[in-house]
């Protein structure tokens, strides 16, 4: 698939434990790997849903009655099921992060091996792109999301920077932002420190933790009593989130305690964390940071 390469693929979708006639949902579809999968599952009065807000995604639809494609963010994922007359489901996929696709496409901004516009906007309807955020936002803020997002400890040494060239010409793409942070870059780590550079503006472009906040805590109400939840992250900061929630239904602090000293934490994870094996990182290097958790609500 040349749009993007599902990671997981057959993990992922175990975890659902699909039943025949179930409804399920695929939040992030993309190129709709993990979809097919899961309608080669289903029985004839199953249903699919998918979520994804990039036009690019829409070219992909899956001709099949038993599924539909909703062009929005996930976040809203409980008001569209909705509007088409869903309330609960037996299981929903999520594949976090950026599509092979958008990383593979110059002009969508999120790689560091291409000159491209810095855009990031996974839906390109967005207001605020990533050529904004450089040439917009305070000192302070790039260093706090840099340092947050890209867990960068020179944060504020790399956000000076980008205020400083940016007075003397504008930071417009890639490879602009690159040659002004060169000497932050040495060679034995420039990926890794462009990557998480990259990473900080693209979070803060997408709120991508925010949504992902946001979609877990609708998953208590939407699941089903035996319904699953199948989440796939990326990076530390995603996976952090996940592992939180699944624990104690919450992203900071601890539950309370009733009188008897118990807590009510609304999810319970099934198995242990997933990550690939050697093969599938070897024919896929996307899949090298793959995590993936699996919770059920809980009984």
């Amino acid at each position: 698939m040349n749009y993007h390469s599902p990671v997981l693929l057959k993990e992922s979708v175990d975890a659902l434990a699909i039943k025949q006639d179930g409804v399920y949902v695929d939040v992030t579809f993309g190129g709709g790997g993990h979809s097919r999968e899961i309608l080669n599952r289903l029985g004839e009065n199953g249903r699919l849903f998918g979520f994804d807000q990039d036009p690019d995604a829409l070219e992909n639809v899956i001709d099949d009655p038993r599924f539909t494609l909703i062009p929005e963010n996930f976040r809203y994922i409980s008001r569209f099921l909705r509007f088409h007359g869903v309330r609960k489901v037996d299981g929903v996929l999520a594949d976090l992060g950026v599509s092979s696709h958008q990383f593979d496409e110059a002009e969508r901004g999120f790689s560091i091996r291409f000159d491209g516009d810095l855009d990031m906007r996974m839906n390109q309807k967005s207001k605020i792109s990533a050529k904004e955020i450089i040439a917009n936002y305070s000192e302070e803020k790039l260093a706090e999301i840099l340092f947050l997002y890209g867990e960068l400890r020179n944060s504020r040494n790399i956000a000076k920077t980008i205020v400083e060239k940016r007075e003397q010409e504008k930071i417009e793409t890639s490879f602009q932002l690159k040659e002004a942070l060169q000497r932050f870059l040495p060679k034995a780590k420039e990926h890794k420190i462009l990557a998480q550079i990259f990473q900080a503006i693209r979070i803060e472009v997408n709120e991508e933790l925010d949504v992902l906040k946001e979609f877990l805590q609708q998953m208590p109400s939407l699941l089903k009593e035996e319904g699953r939840l199948s989440v796939i992250s990326y990076h530390s900061l995603e996976d952090r989130l996940v592992k939180r929630f699944i624990r104690t239904g919450l992203f900071s602090g601890e539950p309370e305690k009733d009188f008897f000293g118990n807590t009510s934490e609304p999810l319970q994870k099934v198995g242990k964390l997933i990550v690939p094996t050697p093969q599938e990182i070897n024919t896929n290097n996307r899949a090298r940071s793959a995590k993936l958790r699996i919770a059920t609500i809980k009984k």
